[in-house]
C-alpha cells in the first residue's frame, strides 16, 4: 500500500504555512478536493487549504464535525505530540541567562 496517511475525519495535521505555523490541528470535515475544516482546542474552527497541511500518523477517534469539548476530550488522549512542539516552542523562546539556569538544574539532578 503507498499511502500511509489520508485525509479523512479525525485525522491530525500540522499548518506548514501562514500565521499559524507549526500549530496542530484535527480535520473535522472535508469541504471540496481542496479545503478542509479544521479545528484545535485553542482555535476557531477554520477552513485550511489541503496545500497548507502537513498530515501525520495520529488519527483520533471522532464523528464528523464534533462538538468542541468532544474533540479536546479526544485529543488530550493522543497529546504527546502536542507537548513535545510546546516545549520545543518554549525553549526557543528562552533567553541565555535562562538556558544557563535549565543547565544548572540538569547538573544538580
Amino acid at each position: 500500500m503507498p499511502f500511509k496517511r489520508y485525509v479523512e475525519i479525525g485525522r491530525v495535521a500540522q499548518i506548514n504555512y501562514d500565521k499559524e505555523y507549526g500549530r496542530l490541528v484535527v480535520i473535522v470535515d472535508v469541504i471540496d478536493q481542496n479545503r478542509a475544516l479544521v479545528d484545535a482546542p485553542d482555535m476557531v474552527r477554520s477552513q485550511v487549504n489541503f496545500k497548507r497541511l502537513s498530515l501525520t500518523d495520529i488519527k483520533i477517534d471522532i464523528k464528523r464535525v464534533p462538538k468542541k469539548k468532544d474533540l479536546v476530550k479526544a485529543m488530550e488522549d493522543k497529546s504527546s505530540w502536542g507537548r513535545k512542539l510546546i516545549v520545543r516552542k518554549r525553549r526557543a523562546s528562552l533567553n541565555d541567562f535562562d538556558r544557563f539556569k535549565i543547565m544548572l538544574a540538569k547538573i544538580k539532578v
